[in-house]
């Protein structure tokens, strides 16, 4: 039903505080820190010329919700920047919002392999670059705030969106966030997400986490921390409540933590459209900015101010904080744009297609013929077949808010065939058993393509109303027949998200959700590895994934195996560069994978309550004295390598710091160049609350029997 209340801001005007003149503008509070005034100085000043109306602007989006909705839902998600609280009569230019982590959602960008795929390569460095090159491309489309720093914990590998994240272990997920951060902040705001403990997707809009203190500040919320510390500008809040409060209006973690334990001076920013559930609880309570659109607040919060429920002082306490952080931003980076040239330049996708290829672990390389199967020689290749539904598909991650549109993504048939021009590439990319095998016959080797694409896992995006009707108190009065339609067809949409279980009728349930709900492979990607195996003995299996397959009913058939990942628009170059040995394998599980399903946390994706604990992952397998299938930080390479005079420098740790030095030697002793990842683990003395934490890693890349020092800087906190 239509009904006639009004969709735009309302208006509460009253005179502005004039602390300075009525021409002061953001360019003049700018100019105000650069002669040696403080940014709390010019935020003030900024707020005090600003009308009643201009600071409730600031609180939300600029676009009316159902325009703003009908743009996502019949053309696309973040084609351009969200704009929220832009003010032009004070050249506010607001918050424009663009979304992650694989790339710069809007428009088309460079799409970098998925944050999993990333985390795999262990390599910091890296990450910082391709942050930067993020920054940059997100800055020459308009954008200043980049939303795709995720650092939630898959504490169980079926979570639908555990490709946004980067691994199992804390610290791991720390140091890659606060990478990402380095690189994307030279040129934009960052915000991290999604805060906090948001690690299911089906059940993300109503399930409550119940977790004891110990393990929220020990295994769930460090890595958050550590990109607080690191200065990341905002954070968002996430979708589920925490004991008992909805994460976007939950004084605990907004206030108590973020703010007053850890000292965080940004903005918090909801998760769109259902973030949190009373507009005033999220103002009192910490949470800054409704995003992405005018919903919530706009109907409100106006008369919740002409109750006495909120007082203009918890308005202006958001509203400093978010120009704070755009003060700052301008200050540091100035108001320079890249040239457009730089979006999907050669550089970056020389980055993409380097970032792909170190992040693949080479998880088996069994001899065929006296000698690993891995690396192919070139030279003796004239027949190669490439097998399997994902053989040739631009398959770079799930179809939700990440989701990057690259003017070009270079499949795995493509590379093998732009690598390979003297050799003869078979390609039969069904699921049709009967010609993968006769190809299989008739090839030097084969390149098996098996594993997820978006249909199969991925971001849950509307949710089932027919089980939360609650939602729908959320959205805003329809005022016509265009918003009405709007209205109708996110009601009408079926509760899946843009990956949501395989569409096909075997192990794997039609229309799942964005939880997976097997961690096995699809009945027909084992048929067609058993019926190739069967026929060649020079086989080698390309799994795409984010997170743990279980193997065990295949993994005995095949001499070599490759966990791939959603690799990025270059990851067809990247696999060619692997199999060839133009590259070291180098890259290391970034989580354990089990032999069985018995061996996980308890996981219902249907769930309305749920209990993290610390034991998952790693972790878990240790405590139950059960051998990982390939354990974390587990990876092959084409050389060999020995650490020699492991040394350990306690020092910073009775000095009353929380890190400490271990210093290796690192030899190649074998005949190739590589890179190894350096990794330390450890257990505090007394009784043992972890397992064997990871506390430090480096990567080194070396030439053939060469030596390198290493020193690697490692974390303890409490």
């Amino acid at each position: 039903m239509m009904l006639k209340e009004p969709a735009a801001k309302v208006a509460i005007e009253s005179p502005p505080d004039h602390s300075v003149t009525e021409a002061f503008d953001f360019d003049d509070a700018v100019r105000m820190v650069k002669s040696g005034l403080t940014i709390e100085q010019a935020t003030h000043a900024l707020l005090s010329v600003m009308t009643r109306a201009e600071r409730l602007s600031l609180l939300d989006g600029d676009e009316p919700f159902w325009k703003g909705l009908r743009g996502i839902l019949f053309d696309r998600y973040n084609r351009e920047a969200f704009v929220m609280g832009a003010v032009p009569r004070l050249k506010i230019s607001g918050i424009r919002f663009t979304d992650g982590p694989r790339g710069i959602v809007m428009h088309s960008s460079t799409c970098f392999p998925v944050s999993m795929a990333r985390g795999a390569s262990w390599n910091v460095t890296l990450e910082q670059r391709v942050g930067n090159a993020i920054g940059l491309e997100g800055r020459a489309q308009g954008a200043n705030l980049f939303a795709g720093i995720c650092v939630n914990l898959p504490r169980h590998p079926a979570w639908g969106r555990i490709q946004e994240t980067y691994g199992e272990d804390p610290i791991l997920l720390g140091e890659f966030g606060l990478a990402l951060n380095r690189g994307v902040r030279q040129h934009l705001m960052t915000c991290v997400k999604h805060f906090a403990l948001n690690s299911m997707e089906n059940a993300r809009f109503n399930v409550d986490v119940q977790v004891d203190d110990a393990a929220l500040h020990e295994v769930y919320l460090p890595h958050f921390r550590q990109l607080v510390e690191g200065g990341v500008s905002a954070v968002m809040s996430s979708y589920n409540s925490v004991r008992g409060e909805f994460a976007g209006q939950n004084h605990e973690l907004l206030n108590d933590i973020l703010r007053q334990d850890w000292g965080f001076d940004g903005f918090v920013l909801s998760d769109f459209i259902f973030g949190f559930r009373d507009a005033v609880k999220s103002i009192k309570n910490g949470l800054d900015l409704e995003a992405p659109f005018q919903q919530q607040r706009v109907l409100h919060v106006p008369e919740a101010l002409e109750r006495g429920d909120l007082a203009w002082p918890d308005i202006d306490r958001s509203c400093a904080r978010i120009l704070r952080v755009q003060l700052e931003h301008a200050v540091r980076t100035g108001r320079t744009t890249p040239d457009s040239s730089v979006v999907f330049c050669d550089q970056h996708r020389r980055l993409a297609r380097e970032v792909a290829a170190q992040g693949m672990v080479l998880l088996k390389n069994d001899g065929v013929s006296g000698c690993p199967l891995l690396p192919l020689d070139p030279a003796k290749l004239r027949t190669l077949a490439i097998v399997g539904r994902l053989a040739n598909r631009e398959n770079t991650g799930d179809r939700g808010s990440s989701a990057v549109f690259a003017p070009k993504v270079v499949t795995f048939y493509e590379g093998l065939r732009a690598a390979l021009p003297n050799a003869k590439i078979m390609l039969q990319d069904t699921d049709n058993v009967e010609e993968a095998q006769k190809v299989a016959k008739m090839a030097d080797v084969v390149i098996c393509v098996v594993g997820y694409d978006a249909m199969d896992e991925g971001e849950y995006v509307v949710p089932s109303f027919a089980d939360q009707k609650e939602l729908l108190d959320l959205l805003p009065p329809t005022r016509d027949l265009d918003e009405e339609e709007v209205r109708a067809a996110i009601e009408g949409q079926k509760s899946t998200g843009f990956g949501s279980g395989s569409t096909d009728s075997d192990g794997l349930v039609p229309g799942a959700g964005g939880d997976r709900r097997s961690l096995r492979l699809r009945d027909r990607d084992v048929d067609i590895i058993r019926t190739v195996t069967a026929v060649s003995s020079r086989v080698i299996v390309s799994v795409v994934a984010a997170g743990a397959v279980i193997m065990d009913d295949w993994l005995d058939r095949v001499p070599a195996l490759l966990m791939t990942w959603y690799s990025g628009g270059e990851g067809g170059h990247a696999l060619a560069d692997v199999l060839l040995g133009k590259v070291d394998a180098s890259g290391r599980m970034p989580f354990s994978t089990p032999k069985s399903e018995e061996h996980l946390p308890y996981f219902d994706i249907d769930a309305s309550k749920i209990t993290y604990d610390r034991w998952f992952g790693q972790r878990l397998l240790d405590k139950l004295g059960v051998v990982a299938q390939f354990p974390l930080g587990y990876g092959l390479s084409y050389t060999t390598f020995a650490l020699e005079g492991v040394n350990v420098d306690v020092g910073p740790l009775e000095w009353g710091l929380d890190c400490f030095t271990v210093s290796t030697t690192v030899v190649n002793t074998g005949s190739r160049p590589g890179r190894h990842v350096v990794q330390v683990y450890g257990t505090p003395r007394g009784p043992v609350r972890f397992s064997e934490p990871d506390i430090g890693s480096e990567s080194v890349d070396t030439s053939q029997r060469e030596m390198l020092d290493k020193a690697i800087e490692t974390q303890k906190r409490e």
